[in-house]
């Protein structure tokens, strides 16, 4: 029996996805993968329904859990309330109820510099980003109070940084940082773990934008002092399933980063 055996997950971004040597490519699908493994039933949301399926066909097979698999986008031309609301609806329909929330989507147009960064790239990031997260936390709310779950949500050291050609995602993810800082603050009586992960792992989106952008890339992205970049199931999965852990506890009003070895300072 796993930590999280009969636990409900929702996790945010998670198709499943594979780098060019065929390794997993998706810190989602990595963070999905160690939670199936330690029993818990997940929710995967995303925007292509076909990396959803083959997400499900592999979690369930391997792992003798339940999927729920729902495309869902957060963006500037949508009613992202009645988006996430029906999430949320669905997954409770399905499951009963809520443990955890993993904000993981992000989507943004890394590589293009401020000045030429258009209004549409500019909320792509802050709608797929930001306000999914505020959304995300507040349909959950009700949910992780009754269970007293966990929040988990995931930002970058882009803004504290500063890098080059990333302004509207380093906008999004200061958001989720601040955003987290408050709801630690808030929902602690609630008996609610609010946290935030600033993992520097090796995906396909990173892979992609070494291809696309290789001068961005060589200025913002250096191989950690651990050596390597981060593994999205084995390292990063692995934090968040201690993250939600019955046992885990944690500071009130804290967050959590990677910090040193793999991940980016906050």
């Amino acid at each position: 029996m796993g930590f999280l055996t009969g636990k409900t997950a929702i996790i945010t971004g998670a198709g499943r996805a594979v780098l060019s040597d065929g390794r997993c490519g998706s810190i989602g699908y990595g963070i999905a993968t160690a939670y199936a493994k330690e029993g818990a039933n997940l929710v995967i949301t995303g925007r292509n329904v076909s990396k959803l399926e083959a997400a499900k066909e592999e979690l369930e097979r391997l792992y003798n859990i339940e999927v729920l698999i729902l495309q869902a986008d957060v963006n500037a031309s949508a009613d992202n309330e009645a988006v996430v609301n029906s999430v949320i609806e669905k997954t409770i329909e399905k499951f009963g109820h809520i443990d955890v929330l993993i904000n993981n989507a992000q989507a943004s147009a890394s590589g293009v510099p401020l000045a030429e960064h258009t209004t549409d790239q500019f909320n792509l990031a802050l709608y797929s980003g930001l306000y999914a997260a505020f959304y995300y936390m507040k349909a959950c709310y009700p949910y992780l109070k009754e269970s007293k779950g966990s929040v988990i949500n995931f930002a970058s050291g882009a803004g504290l940084f500063g890098n080059f050609g990333q302004c509207a995602y380093a906008a999004a993810k200061e958001g989720i940082r601040g955003l987290t800082r408050v709801a630690a603050t808030e929902w602690a009586k609630d008996g609610i773990n609010v946290n935030i992960v600033c993992p520097l792992a090796w995906t396909s989106q990173l892979e992609q934008f070494q291809n696309a952008y290789p001068d961005a890339f060589k200025q913002n992205v250096h191989t950690p002092p651990a050596g390597h970049f981060g593994d999205a199931e084995l390292e990063i999965g692995r934090v968040c399933v201690q993250l939600a852990s019955p046992d885990f506890k944690y500071m009130t009003g804290e967050t959590l980063t990677l910090e040193g070895g793999l991940g980016q300072r906050p």
